[in-house]
């Protein structure tokens, strides 16, 4: 009976442990089979991850807001297209003054300007405690003096009134341009930031006006003699090269600049810009269509 009981005890613990040992396995397997799955669809999450990330890096347009005056602005609608296929959206914010270009780019309202030259931006910092700075020399604008009364310098009388801009630098650049013309003597040591102050010799008694740069061309009826910047005067729809009593030599330092922030100068969509304005097809765009009222300096 002994034996009996013992073997039936036996046989039912053969029997648990068999059982407890299938349920493992199946588990195990079930485990390995999740552990499968999960691993699979980690994998197409990867997968897909990476396809979305495909889209997203695919070129989406970087927008550059850029300021200038005109012919400027022209020439920056002339390269908008060819830097779109570059992946940069060309805004162009014209604008009537020298003034607002500077004090926006500073503030980030733009991302870049193009209207100034190397010694009005010099002023300009200096003056606002900006710290803009250039980033490629694109044309040069001589600079031109014109006249509604008179055909030659010859012809300006004595006691003539003569309108110059009234910032320091096209000011000074104003004068220089006078004294090279014999009308004037200026000191010495008068830089491109002279002043009337510093005429030392004015033998036809010039009396001179000052305006603000974008106003000149409507003074050419109330003085003798204008001198005006090349933008200014195309806007009036005077032709430097035609209608200019004497203008600047075309070898003129006033070279006009594209300007960014030092934060976003070496961006690789300023880059772009600066590269497309210096361009082959900017350089016979600029002569072909300003016929030496702008010469390319590239």
């Amino acid at each position: 009976m002994k034996k009996w009981t013992l073997s039936l005890l036996t046989l039912a613990l053969v029997l648990v442990l068999s059982a407890c040992g299938s349920n493992n396995a199946a588990n195990n397997g079930a485990g390995s089979a999740a552990g499968g799955n999960a691993g699979t669809t980690n994998a197409g999450a990867a997968e897909g991850s990476s396809e979305s990330g495909d889209t997203n890096t695919a070129a989406e347009p970087v927008k550059l807001v850029v300021g200038a005056t005109v012919p400027h602005a022209d020439i920056l609608r002339f390269i908008a297209p060819k830097l779109k296929e570059e992946g940069v959206e060309l805004e162009v914010k014209e604008f009537t003054d020298y003034v607002q270009p500077n004090v926006q780019l500073f503030e980030k309202e733009l991302d870049a300007n193009y209207f100034q030259h190397q010694p009005y931006l010099d002023e300009q910092n200096k003056q606002n405690s900006f710290d803009l700075v250039p980033v490629v020399g694109v044309h040069v604008e001589p600079f031109g003096a014109y006249s509604n009364k008179y055909k030659s310098a010859d012809e300006i009388p004595d006691g003539a009134k003569v309108a110059i801009p009234n910032d320091p630098t096209n000011g000074g650049r104003a004068l220089l341009l006078l004294q090279k013309q014999g009308l004037i003597k200026l000191k010495d040591d008068a830089g491109i930031t002279a002043t009337t102050k510093d005429i030392t010799e004015n033998p036809k008694n010039l009396k001179f006006v000052e305006a603000d740069a974008a106003m000149l061309p409507r003074q050419l009826a109330e003085v003798d003699l204008a001198l005006i910047n090349t933008n200014y005067a195309l806007e009036a729809d005077l032709n430097p090269t035609q209608d200019a009593l004497f203008i600047e030599d075309k070898d003129s330092p006033y070279t006009n600049i594209l300007v960014a922030r030092p934060d976003n100068k070496d961006s690789e969509a300023i880059q772009k810009l600066a590269k497309a304005l210096t361009s082959d097809d900017v350089r016979t765009f600029i002569n072909d269509t300003y016929k030496g009222a702008l010469v390319p300096v590239f």
